[in-house]
Formats: C-alpha cells, sequence, structure tokens
C-alpha cells in the first residue's frame, strides 16, 4: 500500500504541483474559523471570519458578546444561529482549560492527546479536529472533506460506506507520514479538477489504471 500511494501523490503532483505545509493561523483561529467554514463556501466563510475579529478585538469580547448579535455578525457564513452559541461554547471551554484563549499549548503534547483535547470540544469532531492539527500545528493528520473522501473511495483506498468520519483514522494508517500533507492536498486538488462528485472527467485522469471506480466504469470504446 505505501507504493501505491507513492505512485498516486507522484502522478497528481506532476499535475498540480508538489503542496508544501505553511502555517496559515494559530491554533484557535484555525478552529474558529473551521466552524464558520462548516456548511458553507470558502468565500463567505472568510468573509464571516474577518467581519468576527473586525467587531471584537478579543477571543474574550467573543465569548462574552450577546449571542444574537455574534450571529448577526458572522451571518454571512450560514447556520449563524448555530455556530454563534457553538463559538462561544469551545471559547468558553478553552478558557475553562488552561485560563487563557489559547491553544498554543497543544504543540508540547503528542498529536493524539491534542486530539483527544479538540475533539472534547463542544460540536468539535474529527475534521474540525485534524484541520487544526494539520493546517495550524503540522501534524501528519489528514482533515477528510468531501474531494479526499470521494477521491479515496473511488481509488479504492477505503469502503465508501465507512464514512468520512472514520475514513481519518483508516486513511491516517494507510498514507506514510511523510506524505500525509502532500497526499491530503493532491487529493483535494484532483477532486476540484478532474474528480468531480457528478461526471467525474476519468478520461483526463492520470490514475485511471489504478482507480476501482474508473475499471468499474469504463465503456466498451474506452477499454
Amino acid at each position: 500500500m505505501p507504493a501505491l500511494i507513492e505512485e498516486i501523490v507522484a502522478r497528481l503532483e506532476a499535475l498540480y504541483g508538489v503542496a508544501e505545509w505553511q502555517p496559515r493561523q494559530n491554533p484557535l483561529e484555525e478552529l474558529i474559523h473551521c466552524i464558520l467554514s462548516q456548511h458553507t463556501s470558502d468565500a463567505n466563510s472568510f468573509r464571516a471570519y474577518r467581519l468576527l475579529r473586525e467587531r471584537y478585538p478579543t477571543w474574550q469580547a467573543v465569548a462574552e458578546a450577546p449571542v444574537h448579535e455574534l450571529a448577526e455578525t458572522i451571518r454571512t457564513g450560514g447556520l449563524a444561529n448555530q455556530k454563534a452559541p457553538r463559538i462561544q461554547a469551545v471559547l468558553k471551554a478553552v478558557y475553562a482549560a488552561r485560563g487563557q484563549y489559547s491553544l498554543d499549548w497543544l504543540r508540547e503534547l503528542p498529536t493524539p492527546e491534542a486530539r483527544k483535547f479538540l475533539r472534547s470540544l463542544p460540536g468539535i469532531g474529527p475534521k474540525c479536529a485534524a484541520i487544526v492539527l494539520c493546517f495550524a500545528m503540522g501534524r501528519p493528520v489528514i482533515p477528510v472533506d468531501t474531494h479526499v473522501f470521494r477521491v479515496s473511495w473511488r481509488l479504492g483506498l477505503i469502503p465508501k460506506s465507512i464514512g468520512e468520519a472514520k475514513a481519518h483514522d483508516v486513511l491516517e494508517a494507510l498514507v506514510p507520514e511523510a506524505l500525509v500533507y502532500r497526499f491530503h492536498v493532491a487529493l483535494i486538488r484532483h477532486g476540484r479538477a478532474i474528480c468531480k462528485a457528478q461526471n467525474p472527467r476519468c478520461q483526463q485522469c492520470p490514475l485511471q489504471e489504478l482507480c476501482a471506480y474508473a475499471q468499474q466504469h469504463r465503456t466498451p470504446s474506452s477499454a
């Protein structure tokens, strides 16, 4: 399996380039942004996050704001009435853990312990925890979004029936640690460009002969 993963990454990187990890935000910023990004577009979540930071100078101000006011501030991110109280609950839990609005102390913990704490926060599932660990802390974990999940099961790396939540652990066990970030980014790029949810462009795909889905859906003319 490691050899297959290496081949998949190599072929996709020949098409999309090699991804190099760079920190995006600190862990708490990444976590709050992740909450805002749920069930909306990147453009909407970035705008909601910007409006949030512009209105409230500190995380304490966010935690103590009237919840209806916070909801109106992040309205452009969608589901504001659900996300506003969740953000406040997370911030209060973070503060209760160490007496500060910061998750920088997670950098001192092994990845399993850091993940366990993040998963203990209100409403934080495996994807958000993985996003914080990956993008803010550079840990070898795979945030499984819809693209990573779809490309992975089509390739036959995981069964579709496993679902996105459980796919995190399975994929992390399959992918060599040194390739985790590059694998993650390559699959996202491929899912957006070619391996689309509807009408995947299999004829343009460099992974055709490695892909279980492509083999099963070959037409006589492409056989």
